[in-house]
C-alpha cells in the first residue's frame, strides 16, 4: 500500500491525514530521520512557516528533508509549506529546504482577518473550479523556468494574478489549503504524481 508521511511538527497534518485515509491511503507522521524511510511520499502541512523551520532544525531533519527531496520523492507544501519548499522567502530567520524554484512573500495577502476563500481553475483536476481557503496565505512573486502553474488568483485592486499553486516535477505546493475542504482532487492529483515517479503501486 501506498504510505505518504505528513510532517507532524505542527500544524493542520491530522487534516492531511483524514484525507488520504479517504483515498485508502496509508500515513505516517515525521518527526525524525527514521521517519522518512520507505514513504512513497511527503505532504509539509499549513501552519507557522518560521516555526516549521526552526523545528526542522531543532528535529535535525533539514538535511534529511534536501536528501529525500533529491532522491526523486515527491513532495508536497501547503500554504507554510510552500514556504518550507521555497528557493526564497521574505522575512525568514531560518533557511527554508530550496526544493522549488519560487520566490514567495510571507503573509502577503495579510493576517489572519485578511483570510479568504476563492473559487479558482485547476485545469489539471477538471473543468470544476476548486473552492480555494486562504489564511495568510503566501504570495508567489516569482517561478523559475521549469515551475509550472496549476492555478492563479485574480487581485480585484491592480488587476493581476499570482500562481497559487505550482509543480516543479515531483515537487508540488499551494499557498491554500485543500486539507480544509471536502474536495479530494488535489490530493489525489499528489497521489497520481507518486505514481507517476514509479515509487508506489498501490495508490488509487
Amino acid at each position: 500500500m501506498t504510505t505518504i508521511g505528513t510532517l507532524a511538527l505542527q500544524g493542520d497534518f491530522h487534516e492531511h491525514e483524514s484525507m488520504l485515509r479517504r483515498l485508502s491511503v496509508s500515513t505516517r507522521q515525521v518527526r525524525s530521520t527514521e521517519d522518512l524511510l520507505g514513504l512513497d511520499g511527503l505532504i509539509i502541512p499549513g501552519g507557522e512557516s518560521t516555526t516549521f523551520c526552526r523545528l526542522i532544525a531543532d528535529f535535525n531533519l533539514q538535511e534529511p528533508l534536501r536528501a529525500f527531496v533529491k532522491s526523486g520523492a515527491p513532495v508536497w507544501g501547503t500554504c507554510a509549506g510552500m514556504i518550507v519548499l521555497a528557493r526564497n522567502a521574505s522575512d525568514l530567520d531560518f533557511p527554508t529546504l530550496e526544493a522549488l524554484d519560487i520566490e514567495v512573500l510571507r503573509n502577503a495577502y495579510g493576517r489572519q482577518v485578511d483570510s479568504f476563500e476563492s473559487d479558482i481553475d485547476v485545469p489539471a483536476l477538471g473543468d470544476e473550479p476548486f473552492h480555494a481557503v486562504f489564511i495568510r496565505a503566501p504570495v508567489v512573486a516569482s517561478v523559475g523556468p521549469d515551475v509550472e502553474v496549476l492555478a492563479m488568483v485574480r487581485d480585484e485592486a491592480d488587476g493581476g494574478a499570482a500562481p497559487v499553486a505550482v509543480r516543479q516535477h515531483t515537487i508540488m505546493a499551494t499557498s491554500f489549503h485543500p486539507e480544509l475542504t471536502n474536495d479530494v482532487r488535489f490530493h489525489r492529483y499528489f497521489l497520481e504524481l507518486v505514481q507517476a515517479s514509479g515509487r508506489s503501486t498501490g495508490s488509487k
